[in-house]
């Protein structure tokens, strides 16, 4: 009888499971082709054009603060979360509370609405350093937006990289820093590269905190002492608006493309260190 009653939650369990699978994979799926379907039809050269007019609303501005934006975001926080999670993992002590303390605090930021971000940065890298809105402060205030994310990505990454890895590595007389260097980190990389894909799709789809740090300028392709806004930012304000809808559509295949892309290259980078290291 308990048999019988087990086999059946197995069923059941299973059948939830692949019921759950059809419905994520439907959403995603119906997005992604609402989102075509909108925006591809109001694709247009102009879009494309060097300059923002208010008779052409060009992204190529607000692409190119993207991407610096990402790059300075990513060059901030990726060395800070990995370097962290290499502490916390190999050199604390066991039951350490300083990394307890650490685990709660990155989980507890990781869950805190964006737009705390914002405000956070407006008034501590806008107002208190004078940085004023520039990309700056924002690479800045995404840094410390995505730093748990990369931290905790890592770490988990290098908690399951085997002991035996380690040991074999110090019976072959090699020291702690080359078998973090030579052994662990490159062990570790693909799950490492799973939390920078995880931080590059949050900096590029973020619009609410780099509103209040980065600006809303778009008229040219700005510094990172300049003021800027980026495609989240743009496809928001041009939807704000009300007069510029179908263009907010098409930002948003662009937008869709290049997360796109940035995913597939930082998957390719993971599956050759994969392989390489195999």
């Amino acid at each position: 009888m308990m048999s019988k009653t087990r086999k059946i939650e197995a069923v059941l369990w299973k059948f939830l499971v692949k019921l759950a699978a059809v419905l994520t994979m439907a959403v995603l799926l119906f997005i992604v082709i609402y989102i075509l379907i909108k925006g591809i039809p109001n694709l247009s050269l102009g879009l494309f054009s060097l300059h923002y007019t208010t008779d052409n609303q060009s992204i190529v501005p607000s692409l190119l603060h993207t991407i610096e934006l990402t790059l300075m975001g990513l060059l901030l926080a990726v060395p800070l979360g990995i370097f962290a999670a290499v502490f916390m993992n190999e050199y604390a002590k066991k039951g350490s509370k300083l990394v307890a303390l650490t685990s709660i605090t990155s989980e507890t930021l990781t869950g805190i609405p964006s737009i705390v971000y914002g405000l956070f940065g407006l008034l501590f890298f806008v107002e208190a350093c004078h940085l004023r809105k520039t990309l700056l402060a924002g690479a800045l205030t995404i840094a410390i937006m995505v730093l748990p994310t990369i931290l905790r990505t890592t770490q988990e990454a290098l908690m399951a990289v085997p002991d035996t890895f380690r040991e074999a590595s110090y019976g072959l007389g090699a020291g702690k820093l080359r078998t973090v260097f030579k052994v662990i980190l490159p062990t570790a990389m693909p799950g490492i590269l799973s939390g920078i894909i995880l931080a590059i799709g949050r900096i590029v789809g973020e619009s609410a905190a780099l509103i209040y740090t980065a600006g809303t300028i778009t008229d040219k392709y700005a510094g990172p002492l300049d003021s800027g806004r980026t495609l989240a930012v743009h496809m928001y304000l041009l939807s704000n608006e009300g007069l510029y809808t179908d263009q907010a559509y098409a930002t948003a295949v662009v937008l869709l493309v290049l997360v796109l892309l940035l995913n597939l290259g930082s998957k390719a980078v993971a599956d050759r260190i994969t392989k390489e290291r195999n």
